[in-house]
């Protein structure tokens, strides 16, 4: 068997976006910025992936104010930077677990033989402590894309062509993880079939083109997501 559970991070291994949202708001308060991202407004600001790129539309789109007209790129890199520090600390402190029955469908999935893979926006400071603080590392996973490892973020597939190009299987023998549109817009457009279990902030997105949606991956059959794959070759 040569299959492969390429995952998600952000709101897939755990629900990390309301800690996202906090790192941000505490990025900006250091930074000296008058600039608060409550639930509603950062609902609408994950219609975005890539936290630079998120705080470039909350300016270009809701008029964020401090960003100094001379030099906005260094500016969103430097804040985004401040960003990641303080997301780190506080994953690393223990305040984010994984989500349920993630853990229990890695193990069942390694006992069975399936290699095991990341593909997520996120940068890979991020992934690092959570994988650090949830699992004790990353050992589990053979092959992580985070960040800016390609040019074009999700929904783009790019992210997941990259994971298939490093685990050298076709998408039919991988089955991906997923908890929103965008994401699952990336991983079917790389052809890969694909499981979303729904994040808070992700719940109402339309998931049509999933070939199965659980709620509660905890109370789940992982055959039936195991089915979805075809073994390479």
């Amino acid at each position: 068997m040569d299959r492969a559970i390429v995952f998600d991070v952000d709101g897939t291994l755990a629900e990390t976006e309301e800690t996202h949202r906090k790192a941000f708001n505490r990025a900006f308060e250091g930074a000296g910025l008058e600039w608060h991202w409550d639930q509603a407004l950062y609902t609408q600001l994950l219609e975005v992936t890539g936290g630079k790129e998120r705080i470039r539309y909350f300016v270009e789109s809701f008029g964020g104010q401090g960003v100094p007209a001379a030099m906005p790129d260094e500016f969103i890199r430097t804040l985004h930077a401040a960003k990641t520090l303080a997301y780190t600390e506080m994953v690393s402190g223990g305040d984010v677990p994984l989500r349920p029955g993630i853990r229990e469908l890695i193990a069942d999935a390694q006992s069975l033989g399936f290699r095991l893979a990341i593909a997520t926006t996120t940068t890979p400071a991020n992934v690092d402590a959570l994988l650090r603080a949830t699992m004790g590392g990353d050992e589990a996973f053979e092959v992580i894309c985070a960040g800016d490892s390609v040019a074009n973020k999700k929904p783009a597939p790019d992210v997941y062509e990259l994971a298939l190009a490093e685990l050298e299987l076709p998408p039919a023998a991988c089955v991906a993880i997923e908890d929103s549109r965008n994401g699952l817009l990336s991983s079917v457009a790389a052809g890969i079939p694909t499981v979303v279990t729904p994040g808070i902030y992700t719940s109402g997105h339309n998931f049509e083109e999933a070939a199965l949606v659980i709620d509660d991956l905890a109370a789940s059959d992982f055959q039936e997501i195991y089915r979805l794959t075809a073994p390479a070759g």
